[in-house]
């Protein structure tokens, strides 16, 4: 009797366990088979990260012939070869990537839609020739799936993961030395003890990431345990952002080794140099140009990082080509970075002699140069 009742109990909690028991995982191989390089999903989370890496349904396609946008408006930089169809769709794009709420106001003077006295505008078009350097010089890390507007956006006037420059609290550093930022819980590292802050020395600044050393000390490496952990602070970033783990890009069992690496490291080693270019080049000089309160702590404007994209994706949308249906962002527009005589000449659409002379002076493509990965410092 006593053995039926344990029975009994055994499969009561056996059936009861199974009821609530979580569906299984999902893994996929990412590296060479009996490694142990595999990503872990779990379903639960893809879903919830799937409603917010939806792309929106796109405009249809307008006509290329007509007048063009530069010969029709005034003061269009960017998209003045544009006919005014394709024009429109774009800014109709934008506004519901970026402003869906305000509108076209959100940009523009309702009284006087070419001037440029809202920041927001000034801010839109160097966004715009950013999108275009991205989809243009960075196929490496993006490929010919692109982004626009809405990769960052998604429907917000600012995007969910942008960073600033914390401010050093009051007694960082003491007798005992420099704290370094650590002990001082922050989502940017996992709520870890490493440095708060490891977008500065990589994402600004161009620091060594690779720290791992191949000799013994004292020889070779002299690099110190601060910078690993800072290093290991923007590898935490890195997982946490794209939704992975280390085995993502590396082996675990040599992290260091190129050779036993995946695909996907080099496309992070891009991504990184990615992301400091466009913070030097586009987002530090457009500090003046935004008002105190969308500034830092410490007055510096906001940058990106790999979160700004990915948003916990490993692709940002789960590869949508959205960027395909937009031509004008695959290429870099005429009027960016040009001389102002051949600026002046494409917005009104006509191009002389002397101007095609002067734009033979640009350089004849925008490939990125072929890197050797065994040399590289990451």
């Amino acid at each position: 009797m006593k053995r039926l009742q344990s029975l009994c109990v055994s499969v009561l909690a056996v059936l009861t366990l199974a009821g609530c028991e979580r569906p299984p995982v999902d893994s996929v191989q990412r590296g060479y088979r009996g490694t142990g390089m595999e990503q872990v999903y779990n379903p639960r989370t893809l879903a919830e990260r799937a409603a917010l890496n939806t792309p929106p349904e796109e405009l249809p396609a307008a006509s290329p012939d007509g007048p063009k946008a530069g010969q029709v408006y005034q003061n269009v930089k960017v998209l003045g070869n544009q006919s005014v169809g394709e024009f429109a769709r774009t800014m109709v794009a934008m506004t519901n990537w970026v402003a869906p709420k305000q509108g076209c106001v959100h940009c523009h003077n309702a009284q006087n839609f070419a001037d440029d006295s809202l920041y927001t505008k000034v801010v839109a078009r160097r966004m715009l020739q950013m999108t275009q350097k991205i989809n243009t010089d960075y196929k490496s890390h993006v490929g010919t799936t692109g982004v626009t507007c809405y990769t960052c956006h998604r429907g917000q006037n600012v995007p969910n993961e942008t960073w600033f420059k914390p401010l050093v609290p009051k007694g960082a550093n003491s007798f005992a030395g420099d704290k370094a930022g650590q002990n001082q819980p922050a989502m940017t590292v996992g709520l870890s003890s490493l440095p708060v802050d490891p977008f500065t020395p990589f994402l600004l600044e161009a620091r060594d990431i690779r720290v791992q050393g191949d000799t013994a000390l004292p020889a070779g490496n002299r690099h110190s345990i601060k910078q690993a952990e800072w290093t290991y602070g923007l590898m935490v970033h890195m997982s946490s952002a794209l939704g992975v783990n280390c085995s993502q890009c590396h082996n675990t069992r040599s992290f260091g080794d190129w050779n036993n690496s995946s695909p996907p490291r080099l496309t992070a080693w891009h991504g990184i140099r990615m992301a400091r270019e466009l913070n030097n080049e586009f987002m530090l000089p457009l500090t003046d140009s935004f008002p105190a309160h969308r500034l830092g702590p410490g007055g510096d404007v906001a940058k990106l990082n790999c979160a700004t994209c990915h948003q916990g994706a490993h692709k940002p949308l789960y590869g949508a080509t959205m960027a395909m249906s937009h031509p004008e962002l695959l290429t870099k527009s005429l009027e960016a970075g040009l001389p102002a005589a051949a600026a002046s000449a494409t917005t009104t659409g006509a191009l002389t002699t002397d101007d095609l002379k002067t734009l033979s002076l640009l350089p004849a493509s925008t490939a990125q140069p072929k890197l050797k990965v065994a040399t590289s410092s990451e």
